[in-house]
């Protein structure tokens, strides 16, 4: 992963202290980019800590404060910089209260005042944008053991507002990415967007993500496993296609990430063979049968995506939440 490609570069790391943006500014800093990474709180230091204790943070890291909701905030933090990566949107899966207000504002106005900033300062060469297998999936067509999602897929807004479990997050990355091409193409900016399934692997910020929540309740007792089929994909791929987008002239348009699909069954089945130990749940939440189905890896091997293996990235996750006090085994 290491190479001298960013030396004399300056980028910028939007939401920087996320579970994928933190390792995209470990993996900047060590290729030699300057970044100016932004945080909603420069006094929060779960946010900040983690981050100023990389390698190479003391010379080549500066961190900002930047508010996705006010159009203006990221000005700053982008100027004179050769490349933007957004990354900060919210990631949950469960809305408190109001979907609109803690995932769709956010994300689609937020985007929009990053590129808006982007617009501003003529250094900018190409934004690469944090997007989900969210803006993909959520269409009329059937996902079936034959089919294989691949790039031209789009999510449709009123699919995604009839999945009742995360219907305010699915919406909000389906909306945001469709902004940011709609504005992109207004404006003759250079956008690429990287659409990740369930990102895991080790964690470098001290606060549980979703994906990490998913694997913290398997292994804390929970009584059965969701029934849910997802894509898996290591971090350090889904951060290394980040990097790639923006480094390698040709990359255009959208990324999938997915090294495989598989339901949790086959999760909690990978964890009960690397960890013979454990209690695990053994029943699924439901019994109506999840459909697989395939997602394809054609356009992201361009980038020079290698695909860690699901078992390799729970492993390096279960690892780190021991390490981090979440699991106790």
């Amino acid at each position: 992963m290491e190479s001298n490609t960013g030396n004399g570069k300056v980028v910028c790391v939007t939401g920087a202290s996320g579970f994928i943006a933190s390792w995209l500014v470990k993996l900047l800093l060590l290729r030699g980019y300057s970044v100016k990474g932004t945080v909603r709180d420069l006094n929060d230091s779960n946010k900040t800590e983690h981050l100023l204790k990389l390698e190479g943070a003391k010379e080549r890291l500066q961190l900002m404060q930047a508010n996705l909701l006010e159009e203006g905030s990221f000005d700053s933090a982008v100027e004179g910089c050769d490349g933007v990566f957004h990354t900060a949107s919210p990631v949950s899966l469960a809305v408190k209260v109001d979907p609109q207000v803690e995932f769709i504002d956010p994300a689609v106005k937020g985007t929009l005042n990053v590129l808006k900033s982007c617009v501003k300062t003529s250094s900018v060469k190409r934004v690469v944008l944090t997007s989900s297998v969210a803006a993909v999936f959520y269409n009329a067509k059937p996902r079936t053991p034959e089919v294989i999602v691949n790039e031209t897929w789009f999510s449709d807004p009123n699919i995604c507002k009839q999945n009742e479990k995360w219907s305010g997050y699915v919406l909000s990355k389906t909306l945001a990415e469709e902004a940011a091409w709609k504005f992109a193409k207004e404006n003759n900016l250079e956008i690429v967007t990287i659409n990740p399934a369930a990102v895991i692997g080790p964690l470098l910020q001290p606060t549980l993500n979703a994906t990490a929540n998913f694997v913290t309740n398997l292994l804390n007792g929970a009584k059965t496993f969701p029934n849910v089929t997802f894509g898996w994909i290591n971090v350090k791929d889904v951060v290394n296609a980040h990097i790639q987008a923006f480094e390698i002239p040709s990359a255009n348009g959208r990324y999938i990430l997915a090294e495989r699909v598989a339901h949790f069954s086959d999760v909690v089945k990978i964890l009960h063979d690397l960890y013979p130990t454990l209690q695990l749940p053994e029943k699924c939440e439901d019994d109506t049968l999840m459909t697989m189905y395939h997602i394809s890896k054609e356009k992201a091997k361009t980038l020079g995506i290698e695909f860690i293996p699901l078992e390799v990235s729970l492993k390096e996750m279960v690892e780190s939440l021991k390490e981090k006090k979440f699991v106790d085994f």
